[in-house]
Order: C-alpha cells, then sequence, then structure tokens
C-alpha cells in the first residue's frame, strides 16, 4: 500500500518521466494577485503564463501545490472535520501544458497513471468520468468523449455534465474551457445518506471526484464572446488526500496516513486531561474534535510559515478564525491549556520530505500559535463574561413581569434557587426572552464563541436564539468578506503591452541608454502613436537603463532626451547629476517612475515636454542621484535583515519593504518590542560591515534550487521567482534573492542610522532607517536639538548623569511630577467646592408620586468624581433618585443613582437614557447606577430640568 508521500512522489516522477518540469509549490500567500486570499489551486502559480503576462522556460509543468481554502467562495469552515473530505488545507497534484500538448495527452496520461499497475493501478471497474455536455450555445465536447472511449472506458461510464459541473473559467473574461473529471466509487459504506444502491451520479458521498482535467481552449471576451485560444492548454488538478483515502482502502481523507499521526498526536494531548476516560459518552463529536485539531493544524502551520500572522482582517483574520476553532475543539476535548503549538512539530515531522522549509520555521510556527491560544484564552474568557452580561437583562426582565411589585433581593433568591437548580428551562417557550441574533453573533464573531455553544447556553438559560437574525449577521458579515477580497479578475493584457516585444533592461551597468526606439505609447489607459507635450503617459522603450518598481525598490527617476545631446563637458558613460536637465531645451520628457504590466515590458510614466511619437529614438537618462540614494538604501536593507537576524534570532523574516531614495522600511516576523539596547546592537554590527567596506556580490541566472540551497540565499516573503534567480551577497554576512540595484561595496552607504522601531500587527514588527545623506542630515538635526537642550538645561542639573538628553528627561520628570500634583490639588479643590455647593439642596428635592428626586449641575467635575458625588446625595436622602450633570471643556456628563429600595420601581438606566438624548449623547448601567455622554452642553439645564417628568412618567407604568 502506497504512503501518501510515496502518492505524492510517484505522481510526479511519472510527470517528469512525461517531459515535464517539477516545479516546487509556490508560497499559501498568491504573488501580486490580489483577486485571491490563498493560493487555491495548483494553476494559481501559473496564472499569469495562461494569460499571457508570462513566459516560463519550459512548456510543461508538474507541481504538487499547497492550498487553503477557508475564506471568499472557498469556505466550507464548518464543515472540516465532520464530513470525510472537507479541509482548509490539502495539497494539489497537477500537470500542466502551456499551449504544449492538449486533450489528446492530457486524457492518456491520466488514465495510465491511475490505471496502469506500475503506477496507481486503481480498479477500471470503480471509476466513472464526465464530460462537458454542451450548454449555452456552446458545443459539446465529442474530442474528449472519442477520447476516453479511446482509452477504453465503457461508454456507459462516461457522464456529460453542463456548465455548472464542467465547464471552467478563470474569471468572467479570460481563458476558460471544458473540463473532464475522474471519479471513483468508494462503495455503498461511503454513503452520507445511507445508500445502498445509488448509481452514479449520485452526491451522498459514494461517489468521488479525483482528478479535474481542464482542456482551456478559448478566450472570452467582454462581450461574453469565446475565441478559440491560438495554444489551448491543459490545467489539471487531482486532491492528494482523496487519492491516497482511494489507494489506501479507506473511506475517508482521515483515516490515511496523511492525517492518522495527527489524530493520534492530538488525542495524546487530550488524553492528558483525561479525554480518554471523560468522553466515552459522545464518541463521534469527540472524533470529530480530533479531525479538526488535524485538520487546522496542518493548515495553521504552513500559513503561518508563508509568511502570514493572526490579526483581525484579510488572511489574518482567516488565520485567527482556523486557529480559535481549533481550541474550542480542544476544549471540547477537556484540553485545560495551551496545546495546539505542539501539534506543529507533529505537522513538520510528518510533512518535511515535501516541504523542507518547515523545519526551520517550526519554532517561531509554534511561538506564534502558543501565543494566539494565550490570548484567545483571555478574549473566551471576556467572550463568556459578555454572555453573562448580555443574559442579566433578559433574566431581571423575565422575573420583573412574573412577580410584578417583588423587590430587587427577592428576585435575587429567585435566581439563586434556579442557579441551584439549574431550572431555567421550565418556563412556556412562548414566555421565554428572545437573545437578539445580532448580539449572538456579535460574540461569535468577535470573541470566537461557537453558536452551538451559544445556542446551549440560551437553552440551559430558559431563552430563545433570534436564529433569523444570527443568520442575517452572519451573512452580512460574508458580504463584507466577499467584498474586501472581490478584486477583479485579471484580464488578458492591453494588447499595446502584450504584443511588444521584451524591454531590455541595462540598468545594472549604466544609467545611460542611447538611441532607444518608442515602442509604444499608453495615454489614458489606451494606446496611442503620439503624447503631445504637457500630458502624462506611459512610454515602452526596446532598452532602458530605468529600474521598474519590484520587490520593494521604487521605479527609477530621470529623463528621456534628445538623441545624442550630453551636458557641456558631461561623460555620457558616468552619472548624470540631477541639475543638467531640469530646465533643458533638449529634454523631451520627463520619466517620474517606472513599472512593470507585465514580464520583461517596462512602462516609463512620463509627462512630455515635447511631442514624442512611436517609432522615435530618444536617450533614456536616468536622475544618478535618486538611483544612488536608492542603491544605499537597498544594501542597507539587506544589512539591516542580517542583523535583526543576528541579535533576535533567526526566526526574524522579511514580511515587507519599502526602499525608497530618502529613507527605507522594513518589515520583519517578530513578538515582542526591539528594546534600544538592542537596536543599539543591529545598528553597531551594520555599520560595522558599513566600515569593512564589503565588496556585494551579483550573481546572476543562478537556478533556484542551487541559490537556496547551495548559496542558502533568503527568498523574501511575498516575492515571485522564476526558475533563475540573481543572488545578492554581502560576504559571509548576507545572502538574499534580488533583483534590485545595489551598491559596489558597503562602504558606499556611508552611514546607517536607525530611526525608530514599532508594531505594524500582531507578530510583525517595522524599522525605519536612513544613509548617506540621509544620515547626515539627521546627525545635524540632531545637533541643533543638543545645542537647543544644553541652553534650557545644564547636564549636570540631574546630578552629573552626564548628556543632554539625560538632563532634558530629568528635568521633565520633575515638570509632569509638579503638573500631577497641581492637578490632584485642583481636583481636591473642585470636590470640596462642588461638596459645599451641594450642602443646602432642599429645594432642588422634589417629590414625584412620592418619590425624592434630585436633578443638579455641577460643572468641571470627572467621572469618578460624580460618583462620589452622587453617593453622598444618595445618602443624604435616605430614598430617591438622584441625577447629576457636569459640563467640561465642550462635553457633558451625567450620572444617574437610585436607592436601592426603588430600583424595582425606578431602573437608573430608564431614566438617563431621555435625559442624555436631550444633550445628543446615550448610556446605560446598572439598575442603581447609570452613566452616559453627550455633546450639547447649552442643552444640559434644559435635560436636567425633563428628569421629574422622566420620573414621573416611569412610576406612571
Amino acid at each position: 500500500m502506497l504512503t501518501g508521500s510515496e502518492i505524492r512522489r510517484k505522481f510526479l516522477d511519472f510527470f517528469v518521466q512525461k517531459g515535464h518540469k517539477e516545479v516546487h509549490s509556490s508560497s499559501l500567500v498568491p504573488a501580486n494577485d490580489p483577486t485571491l486570499l490563498f493560493t487555491n489551486a495548483g494553476m494559481n502559480q501559473f496564472k499569469d503564463v495562461f494569460l499571457g503576462l508570462e513566459k516560463r522556460g519550459y512548456p510543461r509543468a508538474t507541481t504538487s501545490q499547497k492550498c487553503v481554502r477557508a475564506g471568499g467562495k472557498h469556505n466550507d469552515l464548518e464543515n472540516v472535520g465532520f464530513t470525510n473530505r472537507h479541509h482548509t488545507f490539502f495539497e494539489m497534484l497537477g500537470n500542466f501544458s502551456f499551449g504544449d500538448y492538449f486533450k489528446k495527452e492530457a486524457v492518456a496520461y491520466a488514465w495510465e497513471l491511475i490505471t496502469s499497475k506500475e503506477w496507481f493501478g486503481i480498479d477500471k471497474s470503480k471509476l466513472y468520468v464526465t464530460i462537458f455536455k454542451g450548454e449555452a450555445g456552446i458545443e459539446r465536447d465529442t474530442e474528449a468523449y472519442d477520447l476516453w472511449v479511446g482509452q477504453g472506458v465503457p461508454k456507459d461510464r462516461i457522464f456529460e455534465m453542463g456548465l455548472k459541473d464542467n465547464f471552467w473559467q478563470m474569471g468572467d473574461t479570460g481563458p476558460c474551457g471544458p473540463c473532464s473529471e475522474i471519479h471513483y466509487d468508494m462503495g455503498a459504506i461511503a454513503s452520507d445518506q445511507g445508500h445502498t444502491d445509488c448509481a452514479f451520479s449520485c452526491d451522498c458521498g459514494r461517489y468521488v471526484e479525483i482528478w479535474n482535467l481542464v482542456f482551456m481552449q478559448f478566450d472570452r471576451d467582454v462581450s461574453g464572446k469565446l475565441n478559440p485560444l491560438p495554444k489551448p492548454s491543459i490545467d489539471t488538478g487531482m486532491g492528494l488526500e482523496r487519492v491516497a483515502a482511494v489507494l489506501q482502502g479507506v473511506i475517508s481523507n482521515y483515516a490515511t496516513d496523511l492525517f492518522t499521526p495527527l489524530v493520534d498526536r492530538a488525542a495524546q494531548l487530550m488524553g492528558k486531561t483525561g479525554l480518554l476516560t471523560k468522553v466515552v459518552s459522545a464518541p463521534e463529536h469527540t472524533a470529530a474534535s480530533l479531525r479538526v485539531i488535524a485538520d487546522h493544524s496542518r493548515a495553521v502551520t504552513f500559513l503561518i510559515s508563508d509568511g502570514v500572522l493572526p490579526s483581525n482582517e484579510g488572511r489574518g483574520y482567516v488565520l485567527r478564525k482556523i486557529i480559535r476553532r481549533a481550541i474550542l475543539h480542544g476544549r471540547k476535548g477537556y484540553a485545560e491549556g495551551p496545546f495546539l503549538h505542539q501539534m506543529v512539530y507533529s505537522v513538520v515531522a510528518l510533512m518535511k520530505d515535501a516541504y523542507p522549509e518547515l523545519v526551520d520555521a517550526a519554532d517561531r510556527v509554534a511561538r506564534v500559535v502558543k501565543e494566539e491560544e494565550t490570548r484567545f484564552a483571555r478574549t473566551l474568557d471576556v467572550g463568556l463574561e459578555k454572555l453573562e452580561q448580555d443574559f442579566q437583562p433578559l433574566r431581571a426582565e423575565k422575573f420583573l413581569a412574573e412577580h410584578p411589585g417583588s423587590t430587587l433581593e427577592e428576585v435575587q433568591k429567585i435566581f439563586a434557587e434556579r442557579v441551584k437548580t439549574s431550572d431555567w428551562g421550565s418556563l412556556a417557550p412562548s414566555l421565554r426572552p428572545v437573545y437578539r441574533g445580532d448580539k449572538a453573533f456579535r460574540l461569535y464573531d468577535t470573541f470566537g464563541l461557537p453558536r452551538d455553544f451559544i445556542e446551549d447556553a440560551c437553552r440551559d438559560n430558559g431563552f430563545v436564539l433570534d436564529e433569523a437574525g444570527f443568520d442575517r449577521a452572519m451573512e452580512e458579515q460574508k458580504t463584507r468578506a466577499r467584498a474586501s477580497w472581490k478584486g477583479a479578475a485579471k484580464q488578458t493584457a492591453n494588447p499595446a503591452y502584450q504584443q511588444l516585444p521584451r524591454s531590455i533592461f541595462e540598468g545594472y551597468r549604466q544609467t545611460r541608454s542611447d538611441g532607444s526606439e518608442v515602442l509604444a505609447i499608453i495615454h489614458n489607459g489606451q494606446g496611442a502613436t503620439e503624447l503631445k507635450a504637457g500630458d502624462s503617459g506611459e512610454l515602452i522603450l526596446d532598452h532602458t537603463p530605468f529600474y521598474a518598481e519590484s520587490g520593494g525598490q521604487v521605479g527609477d527617476r530621470g529623463w528621456l532626451v534628445q538623441t545624442g545631446r550630453h551636458l557641456p563637458g558631461a561623460d555620457p558613460e558616468t552619472r548624470v547629476p540631477d541639475f543638467g536637465y531640469q530646465n533643458s531645451p533638449y529634454v523631451l520628457a520627463e520619466v517620474t517612475g517606472c513599472y512593470s504590466p507585465i514580464q520583461g515590458v517596462r512602462a516609463h510614466q512620463v509627462v512630455a515636454k515635447q511631442t514624442l511619437r512611436v517609432g522615435d529614438r530618444v536617450d533614456a537618462v536616468v536622475n544618478a542621484d535618486i538611483r544612488e540614494s536608492t542603491m544605499r538604501n537597498h544594501t542597507a536593507t539587506h544589512l539591516l535583515h542580517a542583523g535583526l537576524r543576528e541579535v533576535l534570532g533567526k526566526h526574524v523574516k522579511q514580511a515587507g519593504s519599502l526602499v525608497a531614495p530618502n529613507h527605507l522600511r522594513f518589515d520583519f516576523s517578530h513578538f515582542t518590542a526591539v528594546e534600544d539596547e538592542e537596536l543599539q546592537d543591529i545598528e553597531n554590527i551594520i555599520n560595522k560591515e558599513v566600515l569593512r567596506n564589503q565588496i556585494v556580490e551579483t550573481i546572476t541566472d543562478v537556478p533556484i534550487d542551487e541559490a537556496i540551497n547551495q548559496y542558502h540565499a533568503m527568498a523574501l516573503f511575498g516575492e515571485k521567482y522564476g526558475d533563475k534567480v540573481r543572488v545578492v551577497r554581502i560576504g559571509d554576512f548576507s545572502t538574499e534573492l534580488c533583483g534590485g540595484t545595489h551598491t559596489g561595496a558597503t562602504g558606499e552607504i556611508g552611514l546607517i542610522k536607525i530611526l525608530k522601531e514599532g508594531s505594524v500587527s500582531s507578530g510583525v514588527r517595522r524599522v525605519e532607517a536612513v544613509t548617506g545623506e540621509g544620515s547626515l542630515r539627521h546627525f545635524r538635526r540632531d545637533h541643533e536639538l543638543e545645542q537647543v537642550v544644553s541652553a534650557l538645561v545644564s547636564p549636570t542639573s540631574d546630578g552629573g548623569s552626564g548628556t543632554p538628553a539625560e538632563a532634558l528627561k530629568t528635568e521633565l520628570d520633575k515638570k509632569d511630577a509638579e503638573i500631577k500634583r497641581l492637578g490632584r490639588e485642583l481636583d481636591q479643590a473642585r470636590m470640596k467646592s462642588a461638596s459645599s455647593s451641594t450642602a443646602n439642596l432642599g429645594d432642588k428635592v422634589k417629590e414625584v408620586k412620592g418619590v425624592k428626586v434630585l436633578a443638579h449641575r455641577e460643572d468641571n467635575l470627572e467621572r469618578a468624581q460624580l460618583r462620589t458625588l452622587v453617593d453622598q446625595l444618595r445618602g443624604k436622602i435616605g430614598s430617591g433618585v438622584v441625577v447629576l450633570g457636569s459640563a467640561s471643556n465642550g462635553n457633558v456628563s451625567l450620572i444617574v443613582g437610585v436607592t436601592k429600595d426603588l430600583i424595582g420601581r425606578v431602573q437608573a438606566g430608564k431614566v438617563i437614557g431621555p435625559v442624555a438624548e436631550k444633550v445628543g449623547g446615550k448610556g446605560g448601567g446598572r439598575p442603581d447606577l447609570a452613566e452616559a455622554g453627550g455633546k450639547d452642553p447649552a442643552a444640559l439645564d434644559s435635560a436636567l430640568a425633563e428628569v421629574y417628568r422622566v420620573v414621573d412618567s416611569l412610576l406612571s407604568n
């Protein structure tokens, strides 16, 4: 019996023998594709190839692609663990043809691989095939039908399906075509509905799709018309987990060796706290929880190792949901503390042969997961507390309605009896309070409380969950999520770009290219033959020194000048200073930036100074001052990355960067703030490398595997690499894959000055720095500040600690302490004045239906002072309602206090609501004490005058 790893290897070997290039799985974070949340299919990394935006050095490829489907339209998260075949993380085996072979070979390869005894040897009698039947004006795929028959597939086992099942398209426009699926009969035992004699294509779970062959043969244009592709292509996908279940003779993917070690490990971790002995009454529920943990631990490990970190938005939000779902299922298994981080090492042990990069990431991933587990434990406790807070008014409302005239003490006694006997559910369903669905969803979405948990809590407490409201809130959230990741599918490239020969980049060697031909002009998004003076547009040149924005480095700036025109005395082979071309009559256009719309084509963003036409020859001149500043910052970024790893640890990985002429910004994975001493150490280390004047070596056209395995070059997060890469090496200190421009030696950087360090998101930090002239400007500003400080304070005024900065800090600390002291004295004076002014308030106390009511204004008091004052006044009147208002700095504070003997008749929250509305605010609180804020001090007096009427209306009900 083949293991999962052997199946993966055998699949790849089969297609390598058929002339395919084995390509390593791409990252789960799609490169340069905002339309995707995660990589969810094998074709994602080849999308630009299929769209005609990119060319590879091979016409056919095979991969085992790691995929995640847990967000957007592919969101089956709630099913994972409860079915045989739903997963968040899975591997997609695939073979691809980029205009090379087509249906005949694809069908033959597929049938040979799965049925040949030399390969998978699956019983042909258990296989079914589907083809596209023809629909919506698109013809039946007769060719595929004939090819399957030619492979010996019985005609009664070839089924024809419509657009929904057997026609694939990348988006509303672009490549598309019919597809053909291979299904396997798992037997009646696999039927989720207990069918014993159903036939294909019953969807009860018995017949499982194991392979989908997509035949890309059309290009759908914006009008919806299908145009034949000049070079039809092949994209196939076979789920490793599904085919492993078939070859290992089990009906559930979770019973394969891809999962059983993880399920066993999860059971061991739960068993430490009693799972195996405590949970015997619900074995299937427990098994489902173990499957959830096994599946989610795979997704979590791979996502974090690919640079995704838990957060409250985007990819990080989905990761956080996956982690929290696993934790909750662990709690169902009686896990009492963090456990999921230990599953990371089991995943790494199981998958490291196919994905060796997991080994280096293991400790970092485990640490991220453990931190998230600890964070969620606190969040969950808060969620449970919020649920209890939501339940309290429902309980009070119900019992007060059932026992009119009851005192608070009597209601609390009833509560205590119900808690003791767990008799919340004895009320008639029609009388039970309804727990609002939007509130329940907030606890589900914000605090991770699962719906079934909330439903159980409602039932136990005798409440009814507003399921329709919950579902409505859920759908609204999904709509927001879909909109967030909607994106527009990539269209086929603008013809003005797609049909052009590639630009030759000469910028690594020079900053000027003479005699460049204008191949195309883009104006207002359309191809044009000319660009007039004053117009902005994009120019494509046949050869250029301009670096196109990539890898965090900004695009070059400069000029297009008349051919052969140079500054008097300027050497055209050397750098060209900025000032020389600003007002030159020879300048045809100013280049404000450069980017690459498709692979190999460089679009120069220009403002025309004179009319430019397609076919013109120009000299392309990069602003060398800006280029050199950018180069200094880029080389410094590499040194900074290496320095961070040396001081903070090897878990540090790049999570984003910006390399601009005036500064650099570097985001990296780390869990805590970097201490000042650590930043100083990093700064010292990297500036020593600058002083060593190390040669910056660039090695071009290195095979990607060689670069990573032999040169040990670091591949950077979010970057897209081809088969051949460029390695930038700085002695033994730093080696990275990079296509950017760099200094010739580290000494050209001058000096690296770290400006600041801070948090970007959970687990991601950011350092900003300057180099060269930027460092010089920074030190000049520091010196100016030092002179000002020295004039204000004496360096010895703090007792001789030394530096002006320390002397200033000491002086500021003294001032701060003095301000706080004066603030306390002012608060005491205000409170004393307020207490004095309320000594004789008898004339403001009015009786409303036998209840004493006092409404009073006392400005410039803090909320804490108002609480103290309201307690004092409640004590003075003995029994009654006290309302205080205070205006301060354009804001209003309100507080209502009700003595305990009256809260059965008057609740503070019901008093404060209408009063707060008068001042443009709202608030709430306990029955005996409620607070509110407002924005209209001018309306405060009239709002307080309204108190007596509000209390009267409450007593009248």
